[in-house]
C-alpha cells in the first residue's frame, strides 16, 4: 500500500510534465504518454482501496474475507488500461493525418529521466508484489514498466521526427501508436490473471503438490485422495481429503485431520485455512 502511495505521488508529477513538455514541445507522443500516466494515478489509486479492503478481517457477511477485493480492483484497472489504449489509438490517428510542427528537442530530455524513474520503480514495486503473491501490486508494477516502454517508443519517434527533418513530423504519431498496442497488450496481461482468481481458477500446479507433500508426511495419514487449492487475495485456501487407516477411532481420525491442518499451513505461511475430509484407507468414496 505504500508503494502504491508513492506511485501516486510519482506518476502525478511525472504526469503534469510529461502533458506540458508535449504541449509546449509540439509532440503528441508525449501528450499521449502523460494521460497513459494519469491513468496510472487512479489505478495506483484503486490499487490501493482494494488492498485496503482485501486485508480487512473475516465477519459475519464475508467469512472467508474480503480477498477478493484485490482481484475486483486488478480488473477495473485493466479494463481503464483497454478503453485508454482505444482512446489514444483513436487519437493518435487522427495527429497522423493532422500536418503540425516537427517536436521540439528538449522533449528528449524530459523522456530519459522518465524511462529511468519508472524502470527504478517497477522494479521495486514488482518486487515486493512478487514476495506477497498480490496481483493488484503485480499489475500496478507492470503500469510502471508499460509506462517505461510507452516513453521508449516516444523517444524513438520523436528522435525519427528531428533527425529526418521536414516530412518525418508524424514520427512521434506513430510512436504514439505503437504505445497504444503496448498499453493495450499490457490490459489484457493484466486482465486475466484477475478473472482467473475471481473464478477460482486453480493456483499453479507447484502448490498443490507442495501441500500434498506436506500432508503425506504427517504420522497417520496413509494416502491422499485429492488436493484443491484456490486463491484468495493473497492467501490460499485449501480442501483434501486424506486417507487413515479404517479400524481407528473417530477421535484419533479427527486428530490427525487437526494435525494435517496445522502441519500444512506452519509449513505453507500463504495458506489461510485447510479443510480435511477424513476418508478410510481403502475405501474409495463412490461420489468422487
Amino acid at each position: 500500500m505504500r508503494l502504491a502511495l508513492v506511485g501516486v505521488l510519482l506518476n502525478t508529477l511525472l504526469a503534469v510534465t510529461k502533458i506540458a513538455a508535449g504541449i509546449l514541445g509540439n509532440t503528441y507522443a508525449l501528450i499521449a504518454d502523460g494521460i497513459e500516466s494519469t491513468l496510472d494515478i487512479f489505478a495506483s489509486l484503486i490499487i490501493w482501496g482494494g488492498l485496503q479492503i482485501a486485508t480487512l478481517p473475516p465477519d459475519d457477511s464475508h467469512p472467508y474475507g474480503h480477498g477478493k477485493a484485490e482481484a475486483l480492483a486488478t480488473i477495473v484497472v485493466a479494463l481503464t488500461v483497454l478503453a485508454a489504449a482505444v482512446g489514444l489509438a483513436v487519437q493518435s490517428l487522427r495527429e497522423i493525418y493532422t500536418p503540425h510542427h516537427a517536436p521540439a528537442p528538449f522533449t528528449l530530455v524530459v523522456l530519459l529521466v522518465v524511462i529511468v524513474c519508472k524502470e527504478l520503480l517497477f522494479r521495486k514495486v514488482i518486487r515486493a508484489g512478487n514476495e506477497i503473491g498480490s496481483t493488484a501490486v503485480q499489475a500496478d508494477a507492470w503500469h510502471h514498466r508499460a509506462d517505461a516502454i510507452t516513453s521508449v517508443a516516444a523517444l524513438i519517434g520523436i528522435s525519427i521526427a528531428l533527425i529526418g527533418g521536414p516530412g518525418y513530423e508524424p514520427a512521434d504519431d506513430w510512436a504514439a501508436l505503437l504505445a497504444c498496442g503496448i498499453i493495450a497488450y499490457n490490459g489484457y496481461r493484466l486482465l486475466m490473471p484477475a478473472i482467473y482468481e475471481v473464478m477460482d481458477t486453480a493456483p499453479p500446479s507447484h502448490l498443490a503438490e507442495q501441500v500434498r507433500e506436506v500432508a503425506a508426511g504427517v504420522p497417520g495419514v496413509v494416502g491422499l485422495e485429492r488436493c484443491l487449492t484456490r486463491k484468495m487475495g493473497l492467501q490460499y485456501y485449501v480442501d483434501m481429503h486424506v486417507e487413515v487407516d479404517a479400524d481407528i477411532t473417530v477421535r484419533e481420525g479427527h486428530l490427525i485431520a487437526h494435525a494435517v491442518k496445522d502441519t500444512v499451513q506452519g509449513a505453507i505461511p500463504t495458506v489461510a485455512d485447510v479443510l480435511v475430509h477424513v476418508e478410510p484407507a481403502g475405501e474409495m468414496d463412490p461420489r468422487l
